[in-house]
């Protein structure tokens, strides 16, 4: 077998040979028509994916050239387009309107489309609100993949064999930007929707997330080095640890992943994916827990974990999910290579796929710096996620009434 496909999953190869036609439709629903085949097709061998590409291939080829009318979801027709551009001008000329990403899910995990406004209820400060805008249209998406460089040799091993399928999850529309962080942040070249150019920026970070060969480095507590005062008693060696002591600093990396979302469009989602294990050394920290979710709530970013190294929530992970659950993102467990393969094409549709409310506050508390937020649903049986609340700049010298 050539060497060059000795490596290829069913995500990658069905992506890189539909993804192009099903972008040129202009309709989501050969997106979703990609998804579908990756689903039917993961773990199976690369002979039965070859035998059966054509058979997928033909469809998407003869839909390529035109749009289609009809949508998975209800409720999305032919003008969304021109109501696209409504939504998203309108969201640009008013700064003041509050926007929020909505997901909505049943009991089953799956995402509910479909929905209208007179679905929703939002809550500002327990007053509410009046929407000036709802859309269920797909928004771009503003990625920071955000790739811990320290973990278990066994887990580093599945993700770094992972990555290349983050760029099949990426549209035209959407652009990503490769971060990766230990002690240290390193952010990557810029935001980009090339492929080439991600595709260059993941294999750089497929590098660095390949298990390490080195032994563990033992971390000490020096000894004071100053002679001996009259009667100081000596001092004993200094004690050595040779365990794994958590030398991450996942909250400034994280911290470091808004800064550089913070300029992008508000008409587009921005949403930082942090694939961790969820290792935290607070004593590395700059930025607190507290700090870095103000600066996400600030800035109108979601965070979506990937939790690796367990199939479900783990004590370990509750870092990780406390920033999905406070940013109106979600979490997601793997151990494999294969589910997170899968998962970062999930979480990018999830995103993209949202619902969007934006509305002016009114009657809401004036003197407070921070406003409390909830969106409600009046249909039994779903779950609706987004952000808990957001900042201002209290109003000063606001008269009595």
């Amino acid at each position: 077998m050539d060497g060059s496909l000795r490596n290829v999953t069913p995500e990658i190869l069905v992506s890189r040979s539909l993804l192009p036609l099903c972008l040129n439709s202009g309709n989501d629903f050969w997106s979703k028509y990609v998804r579908l085949s990756i689903d039917i097709l993961a773990g199976s061998p690369l002979s039965k994916i070859l035998s059966v590409l054509p058979i997928l291939f033909v469809p998407a080829l003869l839909m390529g050239s035109r749009s289609i009318p009809t949508s998975i979801f209800p409720g999305e027709s032919s003008q969304q387009d021109n109501s696209q551009t409504e939504a998203q001008a309108k969201i640009t000329a008013h700064s003041d309107l509050v926007v929020l990403p909505v997901t909505v899910k049943d009991r089953n995990g799956h995402l509910v489309p479909g929905l209208q406004q007179n679905d929703f209820r939002v809550l500002d400060d327990n007053v509410e609100q009046s929407l000036d805008v709802f859309t269920a249209e797909a928004f771009p998406l503003s990625i920071v993949a955000l790739i811990d460089d320290d973990l278990r040799s066994i887990d580093a091993e599945q993700v770094a064999s992972s990555l290349q399928a983050i760029a099949a999850g990426i549209s035209s529309n959407d652009e990503a930007l490769i971060c990766r962080f230990d002690l240290k942040f390193y952010p990557g070249e810029g935001f980009t929707n090339d492929p080439d150019k991600l595709t260059a920026e993941i294999k750089i970070a497929q590098d660095h997330s390949k298990p390490s060969t080195a032994p563990p480095v033992p971390w000490v507590i020096s000894p004071s080095a100053h002679p001996r005062g009259v009667g100081e008693p000596s001092v004993a060696a200094a004690p050595t640890n040779l365990g794994r002591a958590p030398t991450k600093s996942l909250d400034d990396a994280v911290y470091a992943s808004v800064e550089l979302l913070k300029s992008r469009s508000i008409v587009r989602r921005k949403i930082i994916l942090l694939i961790s294990d969820g290792e935290n050394g607070k004593q590395f920290n700059h930025y607190t827990y507290e700090d870095t979710v103000a600066a996400l709530l600030r800035s109108n970013v979601s965070l979506y974990s990937l939790a690796v190294g367990g199939k479900s929530f783990h004590r370990k992970f509750s870092r990780l999910f406390a920033y999905a659950n406070d940013t109106g993102g979600d979490i997601y467990y793997s151990a494999k290579r294969g589910t997170l393969e899968r998962l970062y094409a999930q979480i990018a549709e999830q995103a993209r796929h949202e619902y969007t409310l934006a509305y002016r506050p009114r009657g809401n508390d004036l003197h407070s710096t921070y406003h409390v937020v909830k969106v409600l649903t009046t249909r039994d049986g779903f779950l609706v996620k987004t952000r808990p609340g957001y900042y201002t700049t209290p109003v000063q010298n606001i008269p009595e009434r």
